[in-house]
């Protein structure tokens, strides 16, 4: 039995699709029967950001672990929650719930409950987004990829539209229909446009497509899966590969800045960011940022 942890945050949305109350509240009588020493709460989200400030608060208590019952969103926000509480040694983790959720999926190596009680720790890597620049810069954090183009404009739709089998295929058979490119200033000055950039810290996303063939998230290194404008049938050939035999090997990076155009969604995780025209942007990788089981 593991003496890993004194303390034990259990956050899921109440409202999500799926049963994440229900799995919270046995994750909790799981863990307060196996670990009996340690405090096990569960906490409810009451609204858009509310997992993130209360990652952020029980990250200032210390040997804390705090546990994400969601989709790649809700964990978005625990993971960027507790990094932004810098250096305080929480350890964030992730049981699958809602829509889907892709890293928890890609980097899970064994039942959640039995990893907790272990409570053998490590270290993944996380992607750092700067938007803009000086003191009024945003800076956020995602733990699998951050999407510009096609990938976040299809998650609005999917939020607006409600997620499940049949609305997501029309969301994106509609957003597929009426999408433009984005044209982007890189650093060297180059004007380019993009159907779709995603800058991708896991090999797999939205359930079925394989980005890359190399890609891990502990390498200290992120895939760039940049697809330049081209006819619609061929992003529709590329979202086809990528969802049967695979995208293939990709170039990697360690930093990418690039200015916007225009007002441009970005997604991070599932979760979306509004980014003004003119903005410069800058995704790095952030090595071991973020310390996890599972």
């Amino acid at each position: 039995m593991s003496d890993r942890f004194d303390r034990i945050l259990v956050i899921f949305n109440p409202n999500s699709t799926g049963d994440a109350a229900d799995q919270a509240e046995q994750l909790r009588a799981e863990l307060t029967r196996r670990l009996p020493r340690t405090s096990v709460v569960t906490s409810p989200t009451g609204y858009a950001g509310h997992a993130r400030e209360l990652a952020r608060e029980a990250a200032g208590s210390p040997r804390t672990l705090v546990v994400s019952v969601s989709g790649d969103g809700g964990y978005n926000e625990v993971v960027d929650g507790v990094t932004q509480a810098g250096d305080t040694g929480t350890v964030c983790a992730v049981m699958a719930a809602g829509n889907a959720n892709d890293h928890r999926r890609v980097t899970r190596e064994r039942p959640l409950a039995d990893a907790i009680v272990a409570g053998e720790v490590r270290h993944l890597d996380l992607l750092r987004l700067t938007v803009g620049e000086g003191p009024d810069a945003v800076v956020r954090y995602a733990h699998s990829y951050i999407g510009v183009g096609l990938t976040p404009i299809v998650a609005i739709d999917l939020e607006k539209g409600g997620k499940g089998s049949l609305r997501e295929i029309v969301s994106v058979v509609r957003t597929f229909a009426r999408f433009r490119p984005f044209t982007i200033t890189l650093e060297d000055g180059t004007r380019t446009s993009f159907d779709s950039l995603l800058f991708a810290n896991i090999p797999q996303m939205a359930k079925y497509a394989t980005l890359s063939d190399t890609d891990v998230p502990d390498d200290g290194r992120f895939e760039v899966i940049a697809l330049p404008h081209v006819s619609k049938w061929r992003i529709l050939g590329v979202a086809i590969r990528a969802a049967t035999r695979g995208l293939g090997p990709q170039p990697t990076a360690t930093r990418y800045r690039f200015t916007t155009g225009k007002p441009s969604p970005l997604q991070l995780d599932g979760e979306v960011l509004a980014v003004d025209a003119h903005t410069p942007v800058l995704v790095e990788i952030a090595p071991g940022a973020l310390a996890t089981v599972g």
